[in-house]
């Protein structure tokens, strides 16, 4: 049986459940997405966007699914403790796919803006929601997006009103939590309307030591002179796969700033489609992989410049070790008319054994004049030099090693906007480049 049929099946027998327990703006597209994935089905290795990743084996497994909603055995806010010093956070947990409900922050957030379970929010505000749940991850085009879509009951939303700033970073973690192999389809919709403010730090952890497999769609919507931060820490564990589609729309003078980190994980594929639709919106796209063991990072990008005058930067960065395989794919697409971009693609990657392995396709497709677009890449080891420098000056090579691979890195932290998660960070990969465990301080989880 092909990997498709029993997600197939999954849904036509029990699709009255997984409508009785979610929104009705979420049950909506269910059956179109089942005929977008019956015709798409999985990306294929044969595909130039997933030539390095066989989703279908990675699907092909039977995994738990917890369509009835029951309740899971576990208070996060008593097992996490989030201590990063100076961060001070409105905390929220989902646990594998359900927003936990049953104790919330005491943080009080600004008129109007929601922080909260997908399902409550599209039940108080569907018409909000059905403006843009679904409209920017579009199942048509992506059979991983049509099975979340089909699948996915709950998630996260925070929707920020016009005006509105939102001073206190919005922390979100997602736990995985389970006595068996199991998978979860989470959502994230975020709503920044016209020069709104906030910043969103998503961690990703894992609880157990059984297999976990995640689909997860996140879209976000950046309204006119909007700035919004989305920070995602990935420290799950070795048997934690995860398959994310981040999808952004921008609108005119909108900034906003994407960083994806990943210190601990298995399989990993990261999907980035970024629209900028109004005249000067700019863009930061980030990434950074610390990788080793049999540990493995799949990164697509696609930045769209459709309007005059925008701006892009990315940057990404990986760092393997042992048998870890790395792999990414950028494009940036300038349409007819989009005169006076300015986009920026950069990719630098160190392989620390011959064993690793590192591919890359950067790429410019551009149909404007009067553009500043340039795209680079890298592969390689240490420099030998400056290991040797370091030495003579008394320091061990195993430590000149991990301070200039720390330093490799660097770059991509400093990107991020809040001092405190920035500092943090720099110590969390310093620790895993001494190959000690990267985990929060203070967070029971990951111990």
């Amino acid at each position: 049986m092909k990997a498709e049929q029993q997600y197939i099946e999954l849904f036509t027998q029990h699709e009255a459940q997984l409508c009785r327990h979610a929104a009705a703006v979420m049950n909506l597209p269910r059956a179109e997405a089942l005929r977008d994935f019956e015709r798409l089905g999985f990306p294929s290795l044969k595909s130039e966007d997933y030539k390095y990743t066989d989703v279908s084996q990675v699907f092909a497994p039977d995994y738990g699914v917890n369509i009835n909603r029951l309740a899971v055995p576990v208070n996060p806010y008593d097992v996490f403790r989030c201590d990063v010093p100076n961060l001070s956070t409105s905390l929220y947990f989902v646990v594998n796919d359900s927003f936990y409900d049953k104790a919330l922050p005491k943080a009080h957030l600004p008129e109007g803006v929601y922080a909260g379970g997908m399902r409550t929010f599209m039940e108080q505000y569907p018409e909000i929601a059905a403006r843009y749940y679904g409209k920017s991850a579009v199942s048509s085009r992506d059979g991983l997006v049509a099975l979340n879509t089909m699948l996915a009951q709950d998630g996260f939303v925070l929707y920020v009103p016009e005006g509105v700033t939102v001073e206190r970073p919005i922390q979100l973690v997602n736990v995985f939590r389970s006595d068996v192999d199991l998978m979860a389809n989470r959502r994230i919709l975020v709503i920044m309307e016209p020069r709104s403010s906030a910043k969103l730090l998503v961690c990703d952890h894992s609880m157990d030591d059984v297999k976990f497999l995640a689909t997860e769609v996140v879209e976000i919507f950046a309204g006119e002179s909007a700035v919004f931060d989305y920070y995602d820490l990935e420290e799950s564990s070795v048997s934690t796969t995860r398959f994310a589609s981040i999808h952004v729309k921008q609108e005119a003078d909108s900034n906003v700033l994407v960083n994806g980190i990943t210190l601990n994980n298995g399989l990993t594929r990261n999907n980035y489609y970024i629209e900028l639709c109004g005249e000067r919106a700019e863009t930061a796209l980030c990434g950074m992989a610390i990788l080793d063991r049999e540990q493995q990072l799949d990164t697509y990008s696609h930045i769209t410049h459709a309007v005059p005058s925008c701006t892009s930067n990315e940057l990404f960065k990986y760092v393997l070790n042992d048998h870890a395989v790395g792999a990414f794919s950028g494009r940036i697409l300038v349409k007819e008319g989009a005169e006076k971009t300015s986009a920026y693609q950069t990719n630098r990657n160190l392989c620390a054994t011959r064993e690793a392995r590192m591919y890359s396709k950067p790429q410019l497709e551009i149909y404007a004049d009067d553009v500043k677009c340039s795209h680079g890449m890298t592969t390689g080891q240490l420099d030998e030099n400056a290991l040797f420098y370091m030495q003579s000056r008394g320091i061990p090579r195993e430590e000149a090693r991990m301070l200039l691979s720390v330093a490799f890195t660097s770059d991509v932290i400093d990107h991020i906007r809040l001092d405190a998660l920035k500092d943090r960070l720099h110590k969390l990969v310093e620790k895993r480049f001494r190959g000690e465990l990267a985990r929060c301080a203070g967070c029971r989880i990951c111990k």
